[in-house]
């Protein structure tokens, strides 16, 4: 005491090292014990040592941690990165629903960023330039391949044009890069000429040597023949940054010529995520191996004339359909299942007749193989969908609903009216073949485990609430039950349930005696009356092929649709998910919003938003429009509605502001925000261990 007294520094010096053996020796509890009483000494003895901290993480995630920042400045650095990216305003979020194949046009408002594109341009320029030079310079951003060829033909590909064309897309660039980091825009550029458009972006205009330096820059790019990679690369690289995160509120597939194309767009994509739709399932289960799902991918795409997905897209063999259907219907005309031409097939055009052949071989096929998986499955209580079942051969009627009906077409020659649901020997080879062709589509595997890897039933995300179909509910407003396996399964937990099964389908071995269940289950989900991705009680498949009389093809949609139109019913569905119902919304897809009978795709006071506006060719004639993005930046809510698809047109959107943020939305503010905060605690204890000699620096 006496010592301590006299030399109060020495007193001191021993103390911290007493604290420094304390922690020392509990870091060694630690590393031996892993968790339990060596960690809570070690905790002890970090308070001990005077660290304002409340709780240090397992010393092994530490040290996983200490590779990727080996020293003090390492982690200090990247804390300061990642407090100043939280500080900037959110990126832009854009939401896509039921795109069906339709490649073109979906590329068309992906690289134009529904428009957003050619609004930056007249922002930056204002009346600097003409109409015709804004559309000139979008049209320019969005496929600057097709449109540097074009004007080279034209003799207008001068070093005037070069030189203007760059400082005009330096510009642009400019002002989508402001929201951004130097750090993240720069690993958005081509590698090949980050440095250069690094310095182009960060040209100061009043300083008169830079001005000398900015034109050299871009003379020695035009006078070594690098002009046109040059204006790709600052094209690619503006589309890059208006697009910040991509969501695809389901149904990729069906109807349009190409789902494939847009799959290859969507896997090149930076950030996108997806919510699986009804069509999206029905080609996984095709892909497990589920022959009912194979029939009903197959009947879509031929019945839309989609031959080109089919074979040129996953190389489907349907040589063996085609004789097969050529010989048994030679003489039916086939007229209920003709073709829907609403694009002509590039690589494998087909007869329309023949098309037809096909369209009802593997229709009949469809119906025995859903009325097989309907009869092993009692518990999914739709037995009244086994048509064939229900049809007089004597009289040509089939019993829908306890009521007969006139069949529009009789001439079955594979089924037998005593067994109407057995396979000929025929049938059952070219499924099997068909199927081995699914099986061993690589691109088609390729596609569905990106669709798994980014999917899921349903997300959250920046107090959104994401899912294709519906949430079950009944009449009262109460969830629907679904029983499984002998388990009723209801909200949330039915779509966490469903999650699981979707993925078991796929990913399970084939020897593993559950599986056929969960194959199975992928056909229900694809049109099951308490289906959240299909959403109505019936498919009325068959009765649309044979029956003239409409009320026989009655769909009726599950009362979610009618109820989800009161905000108290949104705000059920919100906090079943764990959302706050203040400043949450509800983003839909799958029935087509009726824009030209009156229908708004904002719902539920503005909780709902409906985006299915109908970029399927198919459903435009109904909708009146082609379709609608949703678009999320840090100002407000927009939604832009779409004009049908011409590649010779302007297609610009009209863009209408929906929801203005009461304050602006910075990272910090958003689930990206809350995950950076998590590292920087992460990395400040990080620090800490190293500044108390718990862990090492690797100092060079």
């Amino acid at each position: 005491m006496e010592e301590s007294r006299k030399n109060p520094a020495k007193c001191r010096e021993c103390e911290a090292s007493e604290k420094s053996a304390a922690v020392r020796a509990a870091a060694e509890l630690q590393r031996k014990n892993g968790t339990g009483n060596g960690r809570k000494k070690f905790i002890r003895a970090w308070k001990k040592a005077g660290r304002k901290i409340t709780i240090m993480r397992d010393l092994d995630y530490l040290k996983l941690l200490a590779k990727e920042y080996p020293t003090v400045k390492a982690a200090s650095s990247e804390i300061i990165n990642l407090m100043a990216i939280r500080g900037l305003p959110k990126g832009t979020e854009y939401f896509f629903s039921d795109l069906h194949g339709e490649y073109e046009a979906f590329i068309h408002l992906l690289r134009s960023a529904s428009g957003i594109i050619r609004e930056k341009i007249s922002e930056t320029f204002g009346y600097v330039i003409s109409d015709d030079e804004e559309i000139a310079l979008a049209n320019l951003i969005y496929y600057p391949e097709r449109n540097i060829r074009r004007i080279q033909k034209e003799g207008k590909y001068t070093e005037d044009w070069q030189r203007i064309t760059i400082y005009r897309l330096v510009r642009i660039c400019k002002e989508v890069s402001s929201k951004f980091t130097r750090s993240k825009v720069r690993k958005k550029m081509p590698p090949a000429f980050a440095y250069i458009i690094d310095e182009l972006l960060h040209v100061d205009y009043n300083d008169d040597n830079k001005k000398v330096y900015y034109d050299e820059i871009i003379h020695s790019i035009i006078d070594i023949g690098m002009g046109d990679e040059f204006i790709k690369a600052l094209c690619n690289l503006i589309q890059n940054l208006t697009v910040d995160s991509l969501h695809i509120i389901g149904d990729i597939f069906d109807r349009g010529p190409r789902a494939d194309i847009i799959m290859d767009e969507l896997m090149h994509f930076h950030d996108v995520d997806i919510q699986w739709g009804n069509h999206d399932i029905s080609w996984m289960g095709a892909a497990t191996g589920n022959l009912a799902c194979i029939c009903t991918v197959l009947r879509i795409a031929i019945r839309y004339n989609g031959f080109d997905v089919l074979e040129d897209g996953y190389g489907i063999n349907l040589r063996q359909l085609s004789m097969f259907a050529a010989r048994v219907y030679k003489d039916d005309p086939c007229e209920r299942f003709l073709p829907k031409i609403l694009d002509e097939n590039i690589y494998d055009a087909v007869d329309p007749g023949l098309a037809a052949k096909m369209h009802k071989a593997i229709t009949v096929i469809q119906f025995k193989l859903e009325g097989q998986t309907i009869k092993r499955h009692p518990d999914y209580q739709i037995n009244d969908r086994i048509h064939l079942e229900h049809i007089d051969f004597a009289k040509g009627t089939v019993k829908i609903h306890g009521k007969d009906y006139k069949m529009l077409d009789m001439n079955f020659p594979t089924i037998d009216p005593k067994d109407p649901l057995k396979l000929t020997k025929e049938e059952q080879e070219l499924i099997n073949n068909l199927a081995l062709s699914f099986q061993h589509s690589k691109t088609l595997h390729r596609h569905i485990r990106f669709i798994y890897s980014h999917g899921a039933m349903y997300k959250r995300c920046n107090s959104n609430l994401l899912y294709h179909g519906c949430i079950p509910m009944k009449e009262d407003g109460s969830f629907e039950e679904l029983k499984l396996k002998g388990i009723i399964y209801s909200g949330k937990r039915l779509l966490d349930y469903i999650e699981d099964a979707v993925k078991m389908a796929y990913f399970l071995p084939d020897d593993d005696p559950t599986k056929d269940w969960y194959r199975d289950f992928m056909w229900y989900l694809w049109c099951g009356p308490k289906s959240p991705v299909y959403g109505k009680d019936n498919m009325a498949t068959f009765e649309n092929y044979f029956v003239a009389d409409k009320a026989a093809a009655k769909e009726n949609m599950n009362p979610y649709y009618k109820l989800s139109e009161k905000e108290e019913f949104c705000n059920k569905i919100l906090k079943e998910f764990g959302l706050p119902v203040e400043g949450s919304h509800i983003i839909n897809g799958h029935v087509p919003v009726k824009l030209k009978d009156g229908e708004s795709p904002i719902k539920g006071n503005g909780k709902l938003f409906v985006i299915d506006g109908g970029l399927s060719k198919s459903y435009q004639p109904k909708t009146g429009i082609a379709g609608y993005t949703l678009i999320f930046n840090s100002h407000h809510l927009a939604l832009a509605e779409h004009k049908p698809f011409d590649r010779n047109h302007e297609n610009t959107p009209k863009v209408t502001i929906v929801e203005k943020m009461k304050k602006r939305v910075m990272v910090a503010d958003t689930d990206t925000g809350k995950e950076l905060a998590a590292k920087i605690a992460d990395l400040k204890e990080l620090v800490a261990a190293y500044r108390g000699g718990i862990i090492k620096e690797k100092l060079e």
